[in-house]
């Protein structure tokens, strides 16, 4: 029964052995005298008590309560290893200066499992990690090593016909777990051979796996700190979110934003404006708030993505105001970047594709003095692409460097930058609704057709500088500040359509000169703490936040260009005189406070209880109208959840969240702010279950009901304005399964239904559907490796996206037809080499991303080839 229950945890002394009986699944202590214990672990030996020994555990649901009055400090596992045995393996955790280890015994039928408590698989540089051996003897199918919540690792040994015999001991280094094969233990002593090499590993003194880096999440990652600002399981945390790992990434071979995010179930490309898309989460805007960077809002986050530098795309569904202060309701975009490791990294790759797209990359890791107190991290690439569409070619920079500082045991600084540049020439991707999404008596406007002009130009450049310290106060309380710092700059000379004439072919078009500058600041700092009142475990987060935003238009000017025939372009006209110049500024600062608490009443019972307190204010200035409007406002914005976990693998939750936004980009140019707009308002339920249906294979159901009230829309009778049309409300369900179904064969698939509509408004229709929401969506992507054999390492990718049926306007005068869009991959992995071939839209469908005027539709990418060449040193 106590193998079986494991209901009170075992002490593992130094050189103290624990046999689990091969037959009987009973724990039993060894005599020294017959156990072959490794010599180096021949040293003292102290006996640990028997379970006869161990105090009895009450039934009752109050003692049970009363038994558990502190919260012990969590042990950090830096590394997990293997060596051969003569009786088999040999599994190490270590920790710090030799730290003690609990075990608690869970196993059943063939699968040893131990639980170790209040302990986690962390790396130095803090990096979560795990660790996988596959047949590494004869009799054992896996050893696995694996964080199954936020301070809980589970060690497991799965025989293939028997249950393995394991033994614990102490060493100096951690914690040991001597495992013999379970064909081995069945034999009478007389009848037992030591395992040959070749049977287990390819030399007797080689490891059977090294320690894994920080970045072998797989497509099951299982922790992220979106959802709550601290280190929470997915499982325990009581809202949708969907990560979209580094490995996906690779698999896919995506380097830009809009392409992780099609991973996501509920999300949406919504406007292409030049070097960067604007999405839509649940029907709704991502705007620049909803945008974060390694938790901290960033409005530049989705502005000229390159993703060389980025470890990961987490997706928070939903609204976010309690964490991250001031924002839409349908959800956050948070950017994880790469971090410094402490072992040497190096990678390169090269990329060619068609449409002339070249692309380089490097990424440089390591420590930089001997005592791996200082780390670096270094990423840049350079990107050379032309397009389906005619004239248009884009050019792109990033480097990112990043810099780890461990000043003392408990205090860390990491300080990081990016600079990326970007020019698009010939760049205007929109073509008439008639002619594309609708039929025209002139016949279909190919999808390469450019209706602007080849000199075209886009200018951008984008300056990021930032710091994170942390410090800790003890094990169980910790500070957290973080800066960053962004500037863009953004110049554009462009010529835009219009509306299209009676003739259904001539095309009205603009000419404008546009210089654009935003600049903000953002200060986080919060206080995390882990403390017992009674039998109640808690872990506070109490922070404060200070942004400030400013939008400024140097200078705003416009021309009418000549009229374009879309079917039969003439290009090179000269546009008319430019007009009066616009000059005008936007200022946001804003402060938040919040405070959380994550409550544990049991073990599968958890509370989540936040609120936060946040006030702006808004000031515009329109120097060529010379007048100046003010904004201000305040609100609380709270957040409730629960998570029942009737079992370890069964997350059952709800929740209720709001969301608050000021009513910002009131204006477009010449405009002013009307000082009777009122901040935005959103609120959220969701129900949900989150299942674990293997230790590498995880499902998510969610169903939401999301409104917002106070909308901002742009006036169709006074362009340049917004007004507050009242009301939308989205709800939908959302599926998501991700991670291994067996070993080489990964999935990362999503579904989404989304009824999002107008529900009170007095301009548009009420029940209009919301713009570039389709009623059902779904991802899949899939891949295989071949494990062994001559064809080790070659691997296959499949995937479908599908989107369907959408609106093109809040006004919804056109429908945007659905597609299933067709990827493939093809790779090869060996040691520290891959190459690789990516197929986008394989059967070359045409297609429509998203729309957003009559005259601004935009056609997806076709049949689009990659190849990859990646090297590891």
């Amino acid at each position: 029964m106590f193998c079986l229950l494991g209901v009170q945890a075992v002490w593992a002394e130094n050189a103290s052995v624990v046999t689990i009986d091969a037959c009987s699944g009973e724990c039993q202590r060894a005599e020294p005298s017959t156990v072959a214990t490794p010599a180096r672990l021949q040293q003292k030996q102290i006996p640990i008590r028997r379970v006869g020994d161990l105090e009895k555990v009450s039934k009752r649901v109050v003692d049970l309560f009363a038994q558990q009055t502190t919260t012990p400090a969590i042990i950090q596992i830096t590394g997990v290893k293997a060596n051969p045995t003569d009786k088999g393996v040999e599994v190490i955790l270590e920790t710090d200066q030799g730290q003690q280890l609990q075990v608690i015994n869970r196993s059943t039928g063939n699968n040893f499992i131990a639980d170790i408590p209040n302990a986690q698989l962390r790396l130095p540089s803090g990096d979560a990690f795990t660790f996988r051996s596959e047949k590494p003897l004869t009799g054992i199918t896996e050893i696995a090593v694996t964080n199954t919540d936020v301070n809980t690792v589970r060690v497991k040994v799965v025989g293939e016909k028997a249950l393995p015999t394991v033994e614990l001991f102490d060493d100096k280094v951690g914690l040991v777990f001597e495992i013999t094969s379970a064909a081995t233990a069945m034999q009478p002593p007389e009848q037992q051979e030591t395992p040959q090499p070749e049977e287990t590993i390819a030399q007797e003194d080689e490891p059977i796996e090294l320690v894994v880096t920080g970045e072998q999440d797989g497509y099951n990652v299982q922790e992220s700190t979106t959802g709550t600002r601290t280190d929470t399981p997915l499982r325990d945390v009581p809202q949708s979110i969907q990560v979209v790992p580094q490995q996906v990434l690779r698999d896919q071979q995506i380097n830009r934003l809009d392409d992780a995010l099609r991973n996501v179930p509920g999300v949406t490309q919504d406007f292409n404006s030049g070097p960067s898309l604007t999405y839509r989460i649940r029907g709704f805007e991502a705007l620049n708030n909803n945008l974060l960077r390694n938790g901290q809002v960033d409005a530049g986050a989705g502005e000229s993505v390159e993703l060389s530098s980025v470890e990961r795309v987490e997706v928070l569904k939903g609204p976010a105001s309690v964490l991250f202060g001031l924002g839409n309701p349908g959800g956050s975009i948070n950017i994880i970047t790469k971090r410094p490791l402490s072992e040497p990294f190096y990678a390169i790759d090269a990329t060619v594709g068609n449409y002339s797209f070249y692309r380089g990359a490097i990424d440089l890791s390591g420590p930089l003095n001997d005592s791996k107190t200082v780390l670096y991290r270094f990423n840049t690439a350079y990107r050379n692409s032309g397009s389906f569409i005619d004239f248009y070619n884009s050019e792109h920079f990033n480097i990112s460097p990043v810099v780890s500082v461990a000043i003392s045991e408990r205090t860390n600084l990491t300080l990081d930058g990016d600079y990326i540049y970007t020019r698009d020439s010939g760049f205007t991707p929109f073509v008439p609704v008639v002619g594309s999404v609708l039929s025209n008596p002139n016949g279909k406007i190919p999808r390469h057709r450019n209706v602007g002009e080849p000199s075209d130009e886009i200018n951008a450049s984008l300056t990021r500088l930032g710091y994170q310290l942390e410090h800790k106060f003890s094990d169980n309380w910790s500070l957290r500040s973080a800066f960053l710092y962004n500037f863009r700059d953004y110049s554009d000379k462009r010529t835009l359509p219009g509306a299209l004439q009676a003739d259904s072919r001539t095309l009205n078009r603009s000419y404008r000169e546009f210089d654009f500058e935003s600049t903000s600041y953002n200060l986080s700092t919060n206080v995390v703490g882990k403390f017992s009142t009674g039998s109640i475990g808690h872990q506070l987060l109490f922070g404060v936040d200070l942004n400030s935003y400013e939008n400024k238009v140097p200078s705003f000017r416009s021309a009418t260009a000549a009229p374009l025939d879309i079917f039969n372009p003439v290009y090179g006209q000269l546009p008319g005189e430019l007009g009066d110049e616009f000059i005008n500024t936007t200022l946001t600062n804003s402060l938040g406070i919040y405070l959380q608490d994550q409550i544990s009443l049991t073990d599968n019972f958890k509370v989540l209880l936040g609120v936060r307190f946040d006030a702006f204010d808004q000031k515009s200035e329109d120097f060529s109208a010379n007048t100046e409007s003010n904004l201000s406002d305040s609100a609380f914005s709270p957040r409730f959840g629960i998570v029942y976990q009737p079992i370890p693998a069964i997350s059952l939750y709800a929740s209720y969240v709001s969301s608050f936004t000021p009513g910002s980009g009131v204006f477009l140019f010449g405009g002013s702010l009307d000082n009777n707009i009122e901040p935005e308002r959103g609120r959220q339920y969701e129900v949900g279950v989150k299942a674990d249906l293997s230790d590498r294979l995880s499902a998510t159901l969610a169903f939401y009901n999301l409104t917002r009230t106070n909308v901002l829309t742009e006036d169709p009778d006074n362009p340049g304005f917004q007004i507050q049309t009242g009301e939308q409300n989205s709800q939908g369900i959302e599926l998501s399964l991700t991670g291994q179904i067996l070993p080489g064969w990964n999935i990362f698939a999503g579904y989404a239904y989304t009824d999002a509509r107008i529900t009170e408004d007095n301009t548009f229709e009420v029940g209009n559907q919301l713009p570039n929401t389709p009623y059902h969506s779904f991802n899949l992507w899939t891949t295989y490796e071949i494990q062994m054999g001559e064809l080790q390492g070659l691997g296959f990718g499949l995937g479908l996206f599908f989107v369907g049926d959408r609106a093109g306007d809040l006004d919804n005068t056109y429908d945007i037809p659905s597609y299933l869009r067709t990827d493939a991959a093809i790779f090869y992995n060996r040691d520290r080499f891959r190459v690789g071939l990516n197929f986008r839209n394989l059967f070359d469908i045409s297609y429509f991303e998203n729309g957003s005027s009559a005259t601004r539709v935009n056609y997806g990418q076709p049949f689009t080839v990659l190849g990859t060449v990646s090297w590891q040193f």
